[in-house]
């Protein structure tokens, strides 16, 4: 374990709850970029489109670390900074959530509501579980099927998640702590005597 180590949620959680009519429904999910957490975003704002609101927030490491939260025509203050300061309060990183409101008839006031989105965060979250994480790139090899055997032996060996794709040439894909991958990159350049490429992102 380094330093770097940070804690985020372990896969998709959700929780669900009514408040005076009002339905709240809490979706966390890990994501490794801005581009993955505003995806996610807008993968359940498409998908509950019919709701009254769907109020968003993430943390994700980057340099420097990236935080966002909306209120999505709540009351200022009622929605995203609430659902932030969960996951801030957590030391969550790498994550976002989303939570769908629908509205129930009975005006719930800014107190009400940011108890409310807060404790749809905090049960999705505690739904998900927390892990400990360390910071992860990814090594895109590209190499000619003569190698590609050594290839994915070497990654296979190093025990990270990893794709194969059978093209004209083999591209593998694999997932690898930060510290990691620059002495994974030397490790195939030995093995194929140079002869593997790599894809910057």
């Amino acid at each position: 374990m380094t330093d770097d180590t940070y804690e985020t949620v372990a896969g998709r959680g959700e929780a669900a709850f009514e408040v005076q009519g009002s339905e709240f429904v809490g979706r966390v999910r890990p994501v490794e970029t801005v581009d993955e957490a505003e995806a996610f975003v807008d993968e359940v704002a498409t998908e509950f489109a019919d709701a009254t609101h769907n109020v968003p927030a993430y943390r994700v490491r980057a340099d420097p670390l990236r935080e966002y939260a909306s209120d999505d025509g709540e009351p200022t203050g009622s929605a995203g900074k609430p659902m932030l300061n969960v996951l801030q309060m957590r030391e969550l990183e790498n994550v976002a959530v989303v939570v769908t409101r629908y509205y129930g008839g009975t005006n719930l006031g800014v107190g009400g509501l940011a108890r409310s989105y807060s404790k749809a965060v905090k049960d999705a979250v505690d739904d998900a579980g927390v892990v400990a994480e360390r910071p992860h790139e990814r090594v895109e090899a590209v190499v000619d099927y003569d190698d590609s055997g050594t290839v994915r032996g070497i990654v296979e060996s190093e025990g990270v998640e990893f794709d194969a794709d059978y093209g004209e040439r083999v591209r593998i894909d694999a997932r690898v702590p930060v510290e990691d991958a620059e002495a994974l990159r030397d490790r195939l350049r030995s093995a194929t005597s140079g002869r593997v490429e790599f894809d910057a992102e």
